[in-house]
């Protein structure tokens, strides 16, 4: 009986067969990752990726080793996503405890702004492709050469040859110049030079003799207005503009954030501050209302909104040397419901009940700072039922444009001189853009900062033009503390002849586009937005075109 053959396996040819596993199931991840870049979803570091992948890459021949990298790479992969994202640090959205006021349903509303369906739809076909393929093809490799490719890019971007500008920024008040390639030094630089450039400005208020023609100030705050908001509801031309006497076509209100902003107008006598120094002690000659207290002005607040969410009337009060509210409105109707559950009053009736108020007082000015919040997100209106369901915009803004033209007609039959100031805070981000979702102001972009302003005289001469007269420099703050004091000091006028409209607005201070939030900033440089999402870090492009 012959013996059964024996084969010998050849432990060598064993060990060859073995191959590289390459990136296996992480391929999906960065493909992922480099599809969102590409579509403008992502701002990609490469180096982290890279360093992230390499340590993927490295032979594991024990599966259990393999498994455990697999799952200590988990959360590392989580939180190197959300880097690459346009999202603020997340030490930042933990320092923002009034996220938790929020109410149900705006959380709810804010969560489903996050999908964005086409998004959804193409990373869903990625998915597929990716599983169809990967039989066939070494994803691996096309992984690594997405990479290489945006490696290289990057690299030679860096060695290019530095093209000179020949764009300036405004000269008017000593703003930078714009002469070298946007790099990270340039415009760290510019930034510092613009801070140096506006803690030198400043607005002086003269004694004047125009005593015998006292008027009142209002400075109207809008929460969330802005041109490009008007613009996305069909109200660029509405009917409140049409009426004003000045309109600031490029008035940047310099940040997203209803306190900074507020701030930022009640000092608006100086140069335009760094965030960071905004909760400083204000020097005494900053203050708008101080100032205006000093000629003889009796300061007053009125707000349409309880004004508690984050202390917003503590801290503007505070920071803005102003006095708590006289007028009490809580017995007037509610209008809306904020986006915490509190109330909101309509403007119409918290203006008239203040205007009443007024008339009845012996002081020769006053000045008011009033507070809106009817067009903040998240605002609610009521229903039948005792309940609440979403408010859209255009009927609000619609109502706040009705609500204040119809003040301002109130005023003209008064026959009381009355200088009125509408100055949004920022915007509303109406339909967001692919750094941040809709309703999001995280990032000061120009869509939200670049606001309508306009002033109105009321009972201080006839005005003969039949449209406003447009300011199209860059400007902010300091040109409207500027006018205010142009018109305390002017001379008296003749009956029925209206102020010297050249005299008013000829120089004004320009301010170039800075704005910020706590660690962001946008700033405008040869005609170019640039941002610079986190503390001390690298300046991007600002992707314009991906709205």
């Amino acid at each position: 009986m012959n013996s059964p053959e024996r084969f010998e396996v050849d432990k060598t040819a064993v060990q060859s067969d073995w191959t590289w596993p390459g990136l296996g199931l992480w391929n999906l991840y960065f493909l992922i990752k480099l599809a969102m870049f590409w579509g403008g979803y992502l701002n990609l570091q490469i180096l982290p990726n890279l360093v992230f992948a390499a340590v993927l890459l490295v032979p594991l021949r024990n599966r259990y080793l393999a498994l455990l990298r697999t799952l200590i790479a988990i959360p590392p992969a989580v939180a190197l996503f959300y880097q690459d994202t346009w999202l603020p640090p997340f030490s930042r959205l933990l320092d923002q405890p009034g996220v938790l006021n929020f109410s149900g349903d705006y959380l709810l509303d804010l969560a489903g702004r996050f999908i964005d369906p086409n998004l959804c739809g193409a990373l869903l076909l990625l998915v597929v492709a990716y599983f169809f393929v990967r039989q066939w093809l070494r994803l691996t490799t096309l992984t690594l050469a997405g990479f290489a490719w945006l490696g290289g890019a990057g690299l030679m971007a860096m060695h290019a040859p530095v093209q000179q500008s020949t764009t300036q920024a405004p000269s008017t008040g000593g703003a930078p110049i714009v002469s070298a390639e946007p790099d990270n030094a340039t415009l760290d630089t510019y930034l510092q030079n613009f801070y140096n450039t506006e803690a030198g400005r400043q607005v002086v208020f003269q004694p004047s003799q125009s005593a015998a023609q006292p008027f009142d100030l209002l400075l109207i705050n809008i929460c969330s207005m802005a041109w490009d908001d008007l613009d996305a509801v069909g109200l660029r031309n509405n009917s409140l503009l049409q009426q004003m006497d000045i309109v600031f076509e490029n008035f940047n209100s310099a940040t997203s954030y209803s306190g900074p902003a507020a701030i930022r107008l009640l000092r608006a006598s100086c140069g335009q501050q760094p965030h960071s120094k905004l909760y400083d002690v204000a020097p005494e000659q900053c203050l708008l209302m101080d100032d205006l207290r000093k000629l003889g002005f009796n300061s007053e607040v009125m707000l349409n909104h309880t004004g508690q969410f984050e202390g917003f009337i503590d801290e503007v009060r505070a920071q803005g040397s102003l006095p708590a509210p006289e007028v009490s409105v809580s017995s007037l109707q509610r209008a809306l419901v904020g986006f915490d559950g509190s109330s909101i009053w309509r403007d119409r009736d918290v203006l008239n009940k203040w205007w009443q108020h007024r008339e009845g007082q012996s002081d020769s000015r006053v000045a008011l700072f009033y507070n809106t919040t009817t067009l903040h997100d998240g605002n609610r209106s009521l229903t039948l039922d005792g309940g609440t369901k979403s408010a859209e915009y255009k009927p609000r803004a619609q109502a706040l444009i009705d609500d204040l033209s119809t003040f301002l007609k109130d005023l003209e039959k008064s026959g009381r001189r009355v200088a009125v100031v509408i100055v949004p805070e920022h915007g509303a981000a109406l339909h967001g853009d692919r750094m941040q979702i809709s309703g999001m102001r995280e990032i000061p972009s120009s869509s939200i900062t670049h606001v309508p302003v306009g002033i109105k005289l009321v009972g201080m001469g006839k005005n003969t033009r039949s449209e406003p007269i447009l300011v199209t420099a860059p400007s902010s703050y300091l040109a409207l503390s500027e006018i205010i004091s142009r018109l305390y000091a002017a001379p008296p006028q003749g009956d029925g002849l209206g102020p010297d409209w050249q005299a008013l607005l000829a120089d004004l201070p320009q301010t170039p586009v800075v704005s910020e939030n706590a660690g962001t900033v946008v700033l405008d440089y040869a005609g170019k937005p640039y941002v610079r999402i986190k503390e001390n870090g690298a300046w991007l492009p600002y992707p314009q075109n991906l709205k």
